[in-house]
């Protein structure tokens, strides 16, 4: 018997209802702060995903570009490890099917590229397809990191309470792929999270982490967090001491948070605190932590 909570008729009926879904995120210019590779490396271990498939270098990628890295293999040997996106799938204690894509933004080849990742998709079952990156934004540290999630698609929007997709300029592999998924006619959903862009320096815990969130909210499947939240407070403790030693970035932070607190002051706030209340009740029955 399943564990997932009932949902109201209100609520937005997870992409994993039209089968497994597809969650991909890419190293490079769409991952500010590594924070979207981060949430889907956090996914992998803590559901367990396994590696299915991966696609081979040498069609997508210019090596002085990024490099294969040689060292000690498992058997004392050494050995070379090229760049690449591996294809996992994980079952989450839920018995839900998710499968993660992570790789490097590809030199070349864009459509190849993104056509065979969705074959595999496609032997997967997937109907649906997330991508997840992160941008450098204005936004203050001390603040929820915003996370949007859009689609192209009318009946996606309306079904998962999504926003439209307005962005108009130079687009990588997430936008490239998630187009692509939508011309085949699967469900094709992007998040974006935005990263302090004075603070871009991975690792951006406080950002994967609103990443998580989101995708918990999406699947409807409560992600363990283990020490993350932590993470993300020792990283915010970090920016506020070097906001405190410099007096630029300090009064900068400050016009920021001005802005930010303006711009959400008509917004009511009960929404985001039943949305929080209703994580932690889901979290509890499961026993997966905070």
């Amino acid at each position: 018997m399943s564990t997932t909570p009932p949902q109201t008729p209100d609520d937005p009926t997870p992409p994993q209802a039209d089968g497994p879904v597809l969650l991909a995120a890419f190293e490079g210019w769409n991952d500010a702060g590594s924070a979207a590779t981060q949430a889907l490396e956090h996914l992998h271990d803590v559901w367990g995903a396994e590696q299915v498939d991966e696609l081979d270098p040498e069609e997508y990628h210019d090596f002085q570009v990024n490099r294969p890295q040689i060292g000690i293999g498992p058997d004392g040997g050494r050995e070379i490890t090229w760049p690449t996106t591996a294809v996992a799938v994980a079952t989450t204690p839920s018995g839900r099917t998710v499968v993660l894509v992570h790789g490097i933004e590809p030199s070349m080849r864009w459509r190849r590229y993104c056509g065979e990742l969705l074959d595999i998709a496609a032997q997967l079952g997937v109907r649906t397809v997330v991508t997840v990156g992160a941008l450098l934004a204005d936004v203050p540290h001390t603040r929820p990191i915003p996370v949007t999630a859009t689609s192209d698609d009318t009946a996606a929007r309306e079904r998962w309470d999504l926003e439209p997709n307005t962005y108009e300029g130079p687009t990588g592999i997430v936008g490239v792929l998630q187009h692509a998924a939508a011309a085949k006619g699967l469900d094709a959903l992007s998040l974006w999270a935005a990263v302090p862009h004075y603070v871009a320096h991975p690792p951006s815990p406080k950002a994967t982490l609103a990443l998580l969130h989101r995708i918990e909210e999406l699947l409807g499947e409560p992600v363990p967090l283990g020490e993350l939240p932590d993470d993300a407070a020792a990283w915010q403790s970090g920016v506020d001491e070097l906001a405190g030693e410099d007096g630029d970035i300090g009064e900068y932070v400050r016009q920021l948070e001005e802005a930010k607190d303006t711009a959400d002051l008509p917004e009511a706030s009960g929404e985001a605190i039943a949305q929080e209340f209703e994580r932690y009740l889901r979290r509890r029955d499961r026993g997966t932590g905070a």
